[in-house]
């Protein structure tokens, strides 16, 4: 049996093709695809203009993408996001930026961050994972307090924390 794809599927009103460039100008390793446009047929169902954007597939760092010019009827929310593990905080500090400007300031908080879109990412560290997931009770209480307290994930934040070195509002936490 051939192996399915599985890709993500992503439902704008009519900013298929912007999103995607914006990704794709973000993330490394990312390119743009195929771009599919409406018909002339079904034009009393789709309610779009023949030779507008319909599709537009797309790739961010390996995994793919479709973009689909569908109206109004559905919007983007919190139940699903995207989930950037970074190694350091430079790349947090890189996606975080990049990715919240023109955002929902006020949907950012433990990491996660809603972009212009409306579409909602997690900029993280698998430290924190780790941090968070410890056997030692204390240590995962205090990182997680820590996590709770920020908008933007503070890397050293979280590990004074999580050693019991923190004093006060880790830095950065309320940017």
């Amino acid at each position: 049996m051939k192996m399915s794809t599985i890709r993500a599927n992503l439902w704008f009103d009519n900013e298929a093709e912007e999103a995607a460039r914006f990704y794709t100008g973000i993330f490394k390793n990312s390119s743009m695809g195929t771009i599919a446009r409406y018909p002339e047929a079904g034009q009393e169902v789709t309610h779009k203009k023949p030779g507008s954007v319909m599709t537009v597939d797309f790739v961010l760092n390996g995994m793919s993408f479709i973009a689909l010019n569908g109206g109004p009827d559905f919007k983007f929310n919190e139940a699903i996001s995207f989930l950037i593990d970074c190694e350091d905080q430079a790349e947090i500090d890189y996606y975080w930026d990049r990715l919240s400007a023109g955002g929902d300031p006020a949907a950012q908080q433990c990491g996660w961050l809603k972009d212009k879109f409306g579409l909602s990412w997690q900029v993280s560290t698998p430290e924190l994972d780790r941090m968070i997931s410890d056997s030692d009770q204390a240590k995962r209480e205090r990182a997680f307090q820590a996590m709770l307290e920020m908008k933007k994930i503070d890397i050293a934040g979280l590990r004074r924390a999580y050693e019991g070195k923190a004093t006060g509002t880790p830095a950065g936490a309320r940017r």
